[in-house]
């Protein structure tokens, strides 16, 4: 990806943000709340926010990883299902803000908080949570996933003061998409992305929930006609077997969420025994936390480019 893009985007104020009113006496720290502002504009409003709020509660993990990637501490996230990868926010340092679906309004109004971080799973709560403090959306449009992502941490970078770092951790991310979608081009194979959930699967193509796979890393589909959307397009291994990719990229939806991983003797069927991608080991089961629960964080994007890599050795 070329920095241009980037530029463009900040130029164009794609993210929505400009500067706010200075703080007193023309100074700012960093490390403390002021009274400079910076006004969001996400997918459900404009939201004035504090630059360098430091009551921050965060629904969504992508962008809990974000912050944690550049330094910045929270004091609330909903604690169940938190990947294992930010497992450090289960201490009881941190407050415990309901689930993904559920907020905990009554411990969010005691935290008073200066920012609200929030996305797709909590969209229906905005008007309720706006009341207790600042709301920002900032959630993955899975049709345009990477110019979304970056948007998403940009305005990370002006809330917080962290552009510089966040053009840092975009390039070298830029870098890591270009040398794995040269690599899925040498490669040449065609895959299939499914879910797993208890003893049902669905499938993913193109602009889709998982569909960065195809659109950005270049590994191409062998079904361009599957129907987009966030829970997928219901299949059977019927299916699985007729169209024979040759790479399967398996998400294990009850693993994400807690239950009993079942995914690999749901997968590795009788059925399939045919098809060449269970015959060459070429079923790849992907790390439900990233993929499911976290992807858009800068930390999560990263591991994703990391496995569909290790995928193609």
């Amino acid at each position: 990806m070329k920095r241009f893009i980037y530029i463009l985007i900040v130029l164009t104020i794609s993210v929505g943000i400009v500067a706010g009113c200075t703080s007193e006496g023309g100074e700012s720290n960093e490390n403390s709340s002021s009274s400079q502002t910076v006004l969001v504009t996400h997918e459900l409003g404009e939201t004035e926010v504090k630059q360098n709020p430091e009551n921050v509660i965060v629904f969504d993990f992508g962008m809990l990883d974000t912050l944690d990637y550049l330094g910045i501490d929270v004091v609330g996230v909903p604690q169940q299902n938190i990947p294992d990868y930010l497992e450090q926010y289960h201490d009881d340092k941190y407050k415990n803000i309901g689930s993904l679906k559920e907020p905990d309004y009554e411990t969010i109004a005691n935290i008073d908080p200066d920012l609200i971080i929030i996305s797709g799973r909590q969209a229906d709560q905005y008007d309720e949570l706006k009341k207790l403090g600042p709301v920002v959306h900032l959630g993955i449009d899975f049709e345009n996933y990477y110019d979304s992502f970056q948007e998403n941490v940009i305005t990370i970078g002006e809330i917080f003061d962290k552009e510089a770092e966040i053009e840092e951790a975009l390039s070298s991310i830029d870098e890591q998409i270009n040398n794995l979608a040269n690599q899925a081009e040498e490669f040449d194979k065609e895959a299939l992305i499914i879910l797993a959930n208890d003893d049902k699967i669905s499938a993913y193509g193109p602009n889709s929930r998982f569909g960065i796979i195809h659109d950005l890393f270049g590994i191409p589909a062998i079904d361009e006609n599957i129907e987009a959307s966030t829970h997928g397009m219901n299949v059977s291994f019927e299916y699985v077997t007729e169209m024979d990719p040759d790479l399967l990229y398996v998400i294990d939806r009850s693993a994400a969420i807690g239950e009993e991983s079942a995914a690999k003797n749901i997968v590795e069927n009788p059925l399939m025994n045919s098809t060449k991608a269970l015959q060459n080991e070429d079923i790849y089961y992907l790390n439900p936390d990233v993929w499911y629960l976290s992807g858009g964080g800068i930390l999560s994007v990263q591991e994703m480019v990391k496995e569909i890599k290790a995928s193609l050795q």
